[in-house]
């Protein structure tokens, strides 16, 4: 084992383990991956032909070499298999949702806690470029006091996938949970807790069985937020709408980095994460006794920063970038979302 590299070892892959995790540890110098478990397919072996390939999570578990292990399985194992690798004595990155309560999340934290090991989440589109952006046009105060802040997170999916675990009811899945938990954690990072929450979620599909639509309101004293998706959306609208005393920040379309790993393209890239020009949000803003209307330049995305992060905190004892704290707050939410939607009403926090 290299002392320098932390051997890593990734519970499956699926869509997250072949399209994010595997492409970025292989591609960091800091990490070792060891193994990947694959129990039906034999996909990761002819991607990674230097990784071992493993049809049983306890192979993981039982390994000394490996250090960190990456809980990507179907959302109702989370818990289970997170406490398993900590009972291990592993750093631990559990794939959104955290898991499906948020006293789940809080036992895993207590156990990390009491284990002494890292435990994050892997909320990566904190560092999509156009939430960057949003981040910082809101931190330079260049819309004034803000007034609303929209975000989507839209698809068009108009049929049941079949054969997977995502579009089964009885699993804890849906958009909510899927999607809801970016869009809820990136609101939580600009703005903190809400006092309450309400929540409309819908299956609009034909022969649906998990939910596919919603729109959550997050109450702030001063700020409406919104969150919305849809799995019925052919031609989306604005994926973030910032509005506040002095203009608005409107961005179409969504971060590249996701499509680029699919085509196999590396991360360490040079232009990795640039938008082009004409995918640039568009600001309409007054500063200072100018009014300004015009495209501003995306900040390109680093999905890779996310495991930069990891590697210090194991290696150099920095502070996590996504804390379980923050995760389980994202759960709580998800939470008051889904009881706000079963009893029509707002629900406090």
């Amino acid at each position: 084992m290299a002392q320098d590299k932390i051997v890593t070892g990734i519970a499956s892959f699926g869509m997250s383990g072949k399209v994010f995790h595997a492409p970025l540890l292989t591609n960091h110098e800091g990490f070792h991956l060891k193994t990947i478990v694959e129990r039906s397919n034999n996909q990761a072996q002819q991607w990674y032909p230097d990784v071992q390939i493993s049809k049983s999570f306890d192979d993981i578990l039982h390994d000394s070499e490996i250090e960190l292990v990456i809980v990507n399985t179907p959302d109702h194992t989370h818990a289970e298999l997170a406490h398993k690798a900590l009972m291990a004595g592993k750093h631990v990155v559990v794939e959104k949702p955290f898991t499906l309560h948020a006293s789940e999340c809080e036992d895993l934290l207590n156990l990390a806690i009491r284990k002494n090991k890292i435990l994050s989440v892997f909320q990566n589109r904190r560092w999509d470029g156009d939430f960057l952006t949003v981040q910082k046009v809101i931190k330079n105060e260049l819309l004034g006091k803000l007034v609303e802040y929209e975000a989507h997170f839209d698809r068009f999916r108009n049929y049941i996938q079949p054969n997977t675990w995502k579009e089964d009811s009885s699993t804890g899945t849906g958009t909510l949970y899927n999607l809801g938990s970016h869009l809820i954690d990136q609101a939580l990072v600009l703005f903190g807790m809400p006092d309450s929450v309400s929540a409309d979620i819908r299956t609009l599909r034909p022969e649906g069985r998990v939910d596919d639509f919603f729109e959550v309101l997050l109450n702030y004293p001063d700020i409406r937020v919104a969150l919305k998706a849809s799995y019925l959306v052919r031609e989306p609208g604005p994926r973030y709408s910032v509005h506040g005393t002095h203009g608005s920040f409107l961005k179409y379309g969504i971060d590249p980095q996701e499509d680029a790993l699919k085509k196999g393209e590396s991360p360490l890239n040079v232009d990795w994460g640039k938008e082009s020009t004409e995918m640039w949000g568009t600001l309409n803003a007054d500063k200072r006794g100018l009014h300004y209307v015009g495209r501003l330049q995306t900040i390109p995305g680093n999905y890779m920063a996310f495991y930069d992060n990891i590697f210090d905190a194991i290696v150099n004892g920095k502070e996590l970038a996504v804390k379980p704290e923050e995760a389980i707050n994202v759960i709580s939410v998800i939470e008051a979302a889904l009881e706000s939607h079963k009893h029509k009403k707002v629900i406090s926090l």
